[in-house]
């Protein structure tokens, strides 16, 4: 992370359920997210100005389930590295996605935290 910049809100959210499409459908009910399924597993969250986030299907491999907020990092590698060195556990090692590279961990009080690189 750039020692002169600190982002203090997140670029991106992902809940991670057992059962998607009953939490697309809960989301849209209570707060009318505009949602586009991509696949079975996953879909955006946003409207035409661009997706803000993702609901994804959990299996019996997910790495966790429930909502994690993404931060935006300069090298996801190197904040991981440093958040575990402040006693975070890894829980997503740092992995490449079609948008970007991402990682999660759990902080010293177990919330998972995720970091997305610019």
């Amino acid at each position: 992370m750039s020692s002169t910049h600190h982002p203090h809100r997140p670029a991106w959210f992902d809940i991670s359920t057992p059962d998607a499409a009953r939490a697309r459908d809960f989301y849209r009910d209570l707060f009318g997210w505009p949602s586009k399924v991509l696949d079975e597993t996953y879909a955006l969250v946003g409207d035409d100005g661009g997706p803000t986030g993702g609901i994804g299907q959990a299996g019996p491999d997910s790495p966790y389930t429930g909502f994690v907020a993404y931060f935006p990092v300069d090298d996801v590698d190197a904040a991981l590295a440093r958040a575990e060195r402040l006693g975070a556990t890894r829980v997503l090692a740092p992995v490449d996605t079609p948008v970007s590279r991402i990682a999660v961990f759990t902080d010293p009080d177990g919330n998972h935290v995720g970091l997305v690189g610019r």
